[in-house]
């Protein structure tokens, strides 16, 4: 069998962090070829988390979308035709076999774009998930209507997208790959994380499409709650519209924080902290595994399927907000991981060899709904 080009599109720091395992499996597979575009915030300045990706991948392409000041709705729409045509030049010049993207940013809706009408297979991960708070919601589904390989990462998302008409035959469950590689990456030390403020609580809270005004008051809420309840570390929100607002809330909020953590130091700081706050899927995700318990700041990630680590608490019930922390507080740590339907670890191989071994002719390129 010929080699199989994969190209792997990662746009953004968080989306990233979640696909290094599959592309290290997709670098080590005999069978395959891999391919690396970068794109999305991985450009933007300060953080330039391109470095991140080159310190471990070389990189193939960085391909401009957003530009830096840019906020909004108009302006993604805007890198979006940056997108589109960018990975269809490079498309062109190299004609992987598999072009695959993971979630619902505008960063994987360009790829799948480009790819699907150039006429190359695409492969989605994550397809199927319900984030309905946030406009990349419709995305993500638009993205699996494009999809010509499909890789959800849980039972109740290959249903949903059996019910969008998508063939069961395209449709391998293959767990989430923001579980692999967990047990790998050891707790902060004792120096790290003293330099961090020795913090109880992770707050990493994103925009939900609101103002900047809305935003920050929300956030800027949210911190002093947080912070009458112990120490607390923030991290900085992803560039979403809205950014600028908690962005703003963080730093008027005077307390320890850090703009950008590699993958390996963020889930080393998660084994160290007693409860995570705000509304990453990572508090549903990871820290399930990693037996942290989650206060979940709806309704960012209404809808996506959650474990006992969470407690999921309407963003203006301030009441609410300050006693599922406290709660979280008190219960601590499990000694275990909570049960979760994220799968078991090991989504980078499984996906690679998914990959090498099927039948490109039982995947048309011409699909068809299935009702």
């Amino acid at each position: 069998m010929d080699t199989r080009i994969i190209a792997v599109v990662t746009g953004s720091r968080a989306e990233f962090g979640l696909l290094r395992p599959v592309m290290h499996a997709i670098e080590n597979h005999s069978d395959l070829a891999l391919l690396v575009w970068v794109t999305g915030t991985h450009l933007l300045e300060p953080d330039r988390t391109i470095d991140d990706v080159a310190a471990e991948f070389d990189i193939d392409a960085a391909i401009p979308m957003q530009q830096p000041g840019d906020s909004g709705r108009l302006a993604e729409a805007t890198a979006l035709g940056r997108g589109i045509s960018g990975i269809a030049r490079e498309i062109a010049e190299v004609s992987p076999t598999i072009v695959l993207m993971l979630g619902d940013r505008i960063e994987a809706f360009a790829a799948a774009s480009a790819a699907a009408v150039a006429g190359v297979h695409v492969a989605h991960m994550h397809g199927g998930d319900r984030a309905e708070g946030i406009a990349d919601e419709g995305m993500r589904h638009a993205i699996s209507k494009l999809a010509h390989i499909h890789l959800p990462a849980t039972e109740k998302s290959s249903y949903r997208l059996v019910a969008m008409g998508e063939d069961v035959a395209r449709i391998h469950v293959v767990g989430s790959p923001a579980l692999d590689e967990l047990a790998n990456m050891p707790p902060l030390s004792d120096e790290q994380f003293a330099s961090m403020g020795e913090p109880e609580i992770v707050f990493l809270h994103h925009p939900t499409g609101r103002s900047d005004q809305d935003e920050h008051a929300g956030a800027f809420r949210l911190l002093k709650i947080c912070q009458q309840i112990g120490s607390t570390l923030a991290l900085a929100p992803n560039h979403d519209s809205g950014r600028n607002g908690i962005t703003r809330a963080i730093e008027e909020s005077k307390i320890h924080r850090r703009t950008h953590l590699p993958r390996q130091t963020f889930i080393g700081l998660l084994k160290r902290v007693r409860v995570i706050v705000g509304n990453s899927s990572a508090g549903l995700i990871e820290c399930a595994a990693l037996g942290l318990p989650c206060v979940n700041i709806e309704p960012r990630q209404a809808g996506r399927e959650k474990s006992d680590n969470a407690i999921s608490v309407p963003h203006n019930d301030w009441e609410g907000i300050e006693q599922a922390i406290g709660e979280s507080m008190e219960t601590g740590r499990s000694q275990s991981t909570f049960t979760h339907p994220f799968g078991d670890g090991n989504t980078g191989h499984r996906t690679a060899d998914i990959l090498a071994h099927l039948s490109l002719d039982k995947y048309p390129l011409i699909k068809h709904n299935t009702y």
